[in-house]
């Protein structure tokens, strides 16, 4: 099991490190997968940080779709034929056949081929490779040319790829197409792809001739990504779905790709009614703290307005080095309540590209630590920084959210299979983050009135989630007798759409009109992944519950929290399988 997993003397290694020999048939398997499926999916591997991989693209092509899938097949027909030798085993065999068979589902749905979003699409993430791509060195930005060299190409596949979809009746929302044409418009008007020729500039690792192919490779980058809105806009978008939300058995794959659980939306939409209420309450109180006799929008109003320096910072690189800042106090707070890894003791803050989406978010450390834990905030054009709502952001994203969970199981290398080690299930992963942020305030982090209004922000942010996503995939009806914090009734008895959960978005959470449609366009184009915060947080929080009540006095969170991290990656119901044992 777990031989001293918390140590700071333990150095980062990978399982090419260590010698076959050490290795069970399932770690070998998992290992010789992850190699496979990075050569297969190079952009996947950039994203986990295998190295090797960097030079090459993703066959965004149907052709390159159905390989992956053949691969999939045969690696789990394999996986099932292995023995199970111990508990490691046993939880790597679990949670990789689950992983398998959730996508294998999605993909016998014909997912792959409307996969059009502006938050979470081939296109989008064919962009932002290159955010995590390595610049030290002639060999690196060698690279980085031949991968901006390839991107025309790859993103004719892809469009290939949906026109296969066409075909077949296999489409996106029209809504998905029209924002990811947009997000493809900006990329190109901007041309991001000349910020990579800006950076080679004069950097005498970069020869030349190395620089002109830059140039040449990012031109044709930036026409390719224009030529493709077009295309989404003017070709796809006529035959896309009018229709918004997905349905309930393209629900139900959501579910279980986000959470590792079949759960009832039935339950979660009423749990999270419940949830809005208690949250709506807390929210209240803490407006009197802040300014006495104002209520929800009049206090958001002044802490958005405000410009003294306690209260907003005043250019982007003022909010970068404040986020680090901040970054950099959590991961020392934090070794009061966890145990971390010296190798985890970097997270960097940074300002992510125009284009990028509107919330802020984590990208993890390369297999060796090499490349860092990183949280990514975006400016949305904005001059004026308010500080209330980043405080719990950058917990939730660094220390002890993301970051802590992620590169924690990352360096567990003798326990947790390198599958394990680079997956990621949102309801595992973002529940406990969101649970991360309870947990601050539990500690007391939250004492400034201003930053809790922010953490109780995100949290009532992230169950209105639940309540919409729900509500607007599968129709359900807004209940009776609901109104705004206000007290202005609120569309009772009437079935959720688009336009009914901007409004009740940006009345209750306290976000920007901006964000709050880029937020609708992300839960329509990502069904169910907006749910996994709330119900994840959820689970972890009935998880610590269950334990406290069996072990009563002997509860220890510190080596509670050890043990939970420790089992890396894992579904939801698995999570609390384990934990109960």
């Amino acid at each position: 099991m777990f031989t001293s997993p918390n140590s700071t003397e333990r150095v980062a290694t990978t399982l090419l490190d260590m010698p076959s020999e050490t290795l069970s048939p399932i770690f070998e398997f998992a290992d010789r997968f992850v190699d496979e499926q990075s050569a297969l999916d190079p952009n996947l591997a950039t994203s986990r940080g295998v190295a090797g991989f960097d030079h090459l693209l993703t066959d965004l092509s149907p052709a390159g779709y159905e390989a992956r899938a053949a691969h999939l097949r045969t690696s789990l027909a394999a996986l099932r034929a292995l023995p199970v030798t111990n508990d490691d085993d046993r939880r790597a065999k679990e949670f990789i056949t689950e992983r398998f068979t959730t996508s294998l589902a999605a993909i016998d749905a014909g997912e792959w081929m409307r996969a059009i979003s502006a938050i979470s699409s081939p296109a989008g993430r064919l962009r932002s490779t290159f955010d995590l791509m390595s610049r030290d060195g002639e060999h690196a930005w060698a690279d980085i040319v031949a991968r901006v060299a390839a991107v025309p190409n790859s993103l004719g596949q892809l469009q290939a790829t949906y026109d296969q979809g066409r075909a077949q009746g296999i489409v996106a929302a029209r809504r998905q197409a029209f924002a990811a044409a947009d997000q493809a418009a900006t990329w190109a008007t901007d041309r991001w792809f000349d910020s990579l020729v800006r950076e080679a500039a004069g950097r005498d690792d970069v020869p030349a001739p190395l620089q002109a192919a830059l140039a040449e490779a990012a031109a044709a980058a930036n026409t390719a990504y224009g030529a493709f809105a077009g295309y989404l806009r003017d070709t796809y978008a006529p035959d896309a779905d009018p229709n918004d939300g997905c349905g309930p058995q393209r629900y139900a794959l959501g579910v279980r790709a986000f959470l590792g659980a079949d759960l009832d939306p039935a339950e979660m939409y009423e749990w999270a009614w419940g949830d809005f209420h208690h949250l709506r309450a807390e929210i209240a109180t803490t407006c009197q703290r802040i300014k006495p006799g104002a209520g929800f929008a009049e206090v958001i109003d002044l802490l958005d307005t405000d410009p003294s320096p306690a209260r907003a910072l005043h250019s982007a690189d003022e909010y970068q080095l404040w986020l680090q800042a901040l970054t950099d106090e959590a991961l020392t707070r934090s070794k009061e309540h966890f145990e971390i890894p010296a190798e985890m003791d970097r997270c960097e803050a940074l300002i992510p590209p125009a284009g990028s989406a509107a919330a802020a978010y984590y990208t993890n450390p390369s297999e060796d630590f090499s490349r860092p834990g990183r949280t990514w905030y975006p400016t949305l054009g904005r001059t004026m920084f308010p500080k209330w709502g980043d405080v719990t952001t950058c917990y939730h994203e660094s220390v002890p959210g993301h970051h802590l969970q992620i590169a924690y199981a990352m360096v567990q290398a003798s326990s947790l299979s390198r599958i394990q080690r680079s997956s990621f299930i949102s309801g595992h992963g973002e529940g406990w983050a969101l649970y991360a942020e309870q947990l601050c305030d539990e500690f007391g982090w939250f004492e400034n009135p201003d930053h809790r209004l922010g953490f109780l922000g995100g949290q009532i942010l992230r169950t209105v989630r639940v309540i919409i996503d729900i509500g607007m995939h599968l129709g359900f009806r807004i209940p009776e007798g609901t109104t705004l914090n206000d007290g202005t009734p609120f569309h009772g008895g009437e079935v959720w759409n688009p336009d009914l959960a901007f409004e009740f978005s940006v009345k209750e959470t306290g976000n920007t009109e901006a964000f709050m449609r880029s937020e609708i366009d992300r839960y329509l184009g990502w069904p169910a992944q907006a749910i996994s915060y709330k119900i994840g947080q959820r689970e972890w929080e009935a998880a610590r519950a269950d334990a406290v009540a069996r072990d009563g006095a002997a509860f220890d969170l510190k080596a509670w929290h050890a043990k939970a991290l420790a089992l890396g990656a894992i579904g939801l119901d698995q999570l609390r399988a384990e934990l109960a044992r």
